[in-house]
């Protein structure tokens, strides 16, 4: 009968360190940097967008019917009024200013109300509508929004109406988007969804690439 094998060590397993490679310079990693600062950059700007479409995807969660808020020249503007669906009526007043959107073949016309100058009510022009022949309905049904909080996009709107206007938006300025239902802005949560998961990898990337790299055990 042959010898009986030897009882493996019981003791802790120690790294085993060579000293000529401990000796050796630090390899050069001229895209490590860049790497690092790519993803950070990438995570910051994910969050940010994700931010900006914030008010629309919780938009998009409301349920039921529109609220009923009256004559736009009585509406108490506050917070329990901002990104609410509501259904308002009024006049609006002689001035617009028209602009369109990347992929949308329809015009869009933000018109200040007569009575209160704070609310500005923006309506969808058809395209196969001239703009002289199109006739403002005095109904309106859609979002009710502070502008600073409207989000990513009506963030040119501000621009738009002081380069056609010559007047900036003053800041306590509500815009009313038209037909803008909470069924039709519910995309921007699986965008935000998206966004925030891309951050998210990107930020994991990075600490996976900042993680020390542990020395080799012996078996």
């Amino acid at each position: 009968m042959g010898a009986a094998a030897a009882a493996p060590s019981s003791g802790p397993i120690r790294p085993v360190i060579d000293p000529e490679l401990q000796a050796l310079p630090e390899p050069r990693r001229p895209w490590r940097r860049a790497t690092l600062a790519t993803m950070a950059v990438t995570a910051i700007a994910a969050l940010g967008v994700a931010t900006t479409l914030l008010p629309l995807a919780s938009y998009g969660l409301r349920t039921g019917a529109p609220r009923e808020i009256g004559a736009l020249t009585h509406v108490q503007l506050g917070a329990g009024l901002a990104n609410r669906w509501v259904h308002a009526v009024g006049t609006l007043g002689p001035r617009s200013v028209e602009y369109r959107r990347p992929l949308d073949a329809d015009r869009y016309r933000l018109t200040p109300s007569e009575g209160d100058p704070r609310i500005w009510v923006e309506v969808r022009v058809p395209e196969d509508v001239e703009p002289e022949h199109y006739v403002t309905p005095n109904s309106f049904v859609g979002r009710l929004v502070p502008v600073r909080d409207a989000g990513l996009r009506h963030a040119a709107v501000p621009g738009a109406v002081e380069a056609a206007l010559g007047h900036p938006l003053p800041a306590d300025t509500w815009i009313l988007v038209d037909g803008e239902a909470p069924a039709t802005t519910r995309w921007a949560i699986g965008f935000v969804a998206l966004f925030v998961a891309f951050a998210a990898f990107n930020v994991w990337g990075v600490a996976r690439l900042l993680r020390p790299v542990r020395p080799t055990r012996a078996g």
